[in-house]
């Protein structure tokens, strides 16, 4: 054998050799396009119980989207109220402020002995309408309990009274 002999035969190994790695890769090859086969089969009965499963979902959520807007529809009538209530609110706020206001330039542009006149006046009433409620708190407390003791106990005094009047009558 000569060299070029030897050179076909080393060219028929690496062909051979070749042939045997592409031959196993062909077959895994094979394997996996017949598990993506068998998993096409399975991919229209998979996707109809999804479908299934879908339009469940899709019917349940318009159920509750259509719940959700009759509750809705019941309490707008209670937002438009508490609108109603704020706007009151705000307007009253409004012109509480806008007493305030005036009664402030008022005072600020009074003389500070007609002030100090006003604040005694104010802290005299104040303080007059303080000791009435004590002593009216007082006053009730303190004579009607008495009162109240002094009538039950006459009330007791005549109620034995009457038996002794009904026994002594028999």
């Amino acid at each position: 054998m000569d060299l070029s002999g030897i050179g076909v035969l080393l060219i028929g190994i690496a062909f051979l050799v070749l042939a045997i790695f592409l031959a196993r890769v062909l077959n895994n090859i094979a394997g996996v396009l017949s598990g993506v086969g068998k998993t096409v089969e399975q991919l229209p009965n998979q996707l109809d119980s999804i479908f299934t499963e879908t339009g469940n979902l899709i019917h349940n959520s318009n159920d509750t989207l259509a719940d959700v807007n009759e509750k809705l529809g019941t309490l707008t009538p209670i937002f438009h109220i508490v609108g109603d209530v704020g706007e009151s609110t705000r307007k009253l706020s409004s012109a509480l402020v806008d007493a305030t206001a005036s009664s402030t330039k008022k005072w600020s542009d009074t003389d500070v002995e007609v002030q100090n006149k006003r604040i005694g006046g104010i802290y005299g009433i104040t303080t007059l309408g303080y000791y009435i409620l004590g002593k009216r708190k007082e006053f009730k407390t303190t004579s009607f309990y008495e009162e109240g003791k002094v009538r039950a106990n006459e009330l007791k005094q005549i109620k034995a009274d009457a038996r002794e009047e009904a026994k002594s009558n028999l």
